[in-house]
Formats: C-alpha cells, sequence, structure tokens
C-alpha cells in the first residue's frame, strides 16, 4: 500500500519515468496557477463584484428618492408655515365669494376689499388642511411653484383665453349676483 499510482503504474511498465515527470510538474504548476479552478473561481468573483454594483447602484437610487421625498415634504412644511403665517383674516366677511374646488362647488364669506383683490389677483385661495385660506399673490406664487394642487383660485392679471368668443365684452365692476 505504501507505493503510489505512478509507481505502481512505472512497475507494470504503463508508463516510464519521463511521463511521470512531466506530470509532476503539471501538477506543481496547476497549484501555482490556483489548482484548475481559476475560471469557475474567476466567474464567481465576476459575478459577486457584479452584484456588488448592482446593489451599490440600487442603493444609491433608492437614496436619492429618499432624499427627494424629505426635500418635498421639507418643502411643503415650509409652505405650510409660509400660508399659515400670511394668511388674510375673514372676520366681518359678508359678501360670499362662490369658487369651485374640483367638482365641488365652495363658498367663503369675504369684505367687499378681499373679494374685489381675489377677482383682479391681488389675492388667492388655498386649501390648507381642510380649510380654505385667503393668501397674497406672492403665497400663491410660491403654491404654485411647489404645490400646484392647493392653489383653488387664482386669477392672474392679464391672463385670457385667446378662444374666448366674449373676449371683447367686458363684465361691469358693480355687477353683483
Amino acid at each position: 500500500m505504501a507505493n503510489s499510482l505512478q509507481d505502481q503504474l512505472l512497475k507494470a511498465g504503463l508508463v516510464d519515468e519521463q511521463q511521470l515527470k512531466q506530470a509532476k510538474s503539471k501538477k506543481r504548476k496547476q497549484k501555482r496557477a490556483g489548482g484548475g479552478r481559476a475560471p469557475a473561481d474567476a466567474e464567481r468573483r465576476a459575478a459577486a463584484e457584479q452584484a456588488a454594483a448592482e446593489k451599490r447602484r440600487r442603493d444609491q437610487e433608492l437614496n436619492r428618492e429618499r432624499e427627494a421625498d424629505r426635500q418635498r415634504k421639507a418643502e411643503l412644511v415650509a409652505l405650510w408655515h409660509l400660508v399659515r403665517d400670511n394668511r388674510m383674516s375673514r372676520d366681518g366677511g359678508d359678501v360670499a365669494y362662490n369658487f369651485t374646488d374640483g367638482s365641488a362647488l365652495k363658498r367663503l364669506y369675504v369684505t367687499a376689499d378681499q373679494q374685489k383683490a381675489i377677482a383682479g389677483g391681488e389675492l388667492a385661495i388655498v386649501r390648507h388642511d381642510d380649510f380654505y385660506e385667503i393668501v397674497p399673490a406672492m403665497v400663491a406664487e410660491r403654491t404654485e411653484q411647489t404645490d400646484p394642487a392647493i392653489l383653488v383660485v387664482w386669477n392672474k392679471p392679464g391672463e385670457a383665453d385667446p378662444d374666448d368668443p366674449y373676449a371683447g365684452f367686458e363684465v361691469p365692476d358693480d355687477l353683483m349676483w
């Protein structure tokens, strides 16, 4: 049993000494180069690197989305504070101002000066939580840039429909309905 397979083959005359030396040399070279498993290891290593790069890319994309979401929330909070700080008081409002919010008809009681300012575009109506607030035009501009969905009524001055068939007929200022 002490004899190796190579010794046994040599004694049987199936191989000669030269072939044994070549086999040993080849085996030593394979061990140095990675033992013949180098292609499989290289493929696994390349697949692992590719998976790591893909994970890094997904993580970066997720971080960008989270940062954009955080930035959006911060802008909304700043906008809510701006609306709260700049809202106009409707105390003593005796004139009903009707407007639509989506498909619903809404009514706010405002003063006559506020009604004229809303119609002239100096004031706007925004939805703040479940309530409606009257804000100056500069707040309406900021609202339009940040979140146009909460801007309900803002009659921008100079805005006219080019296809309006009644564009030549001005509505009198004293018309009440």
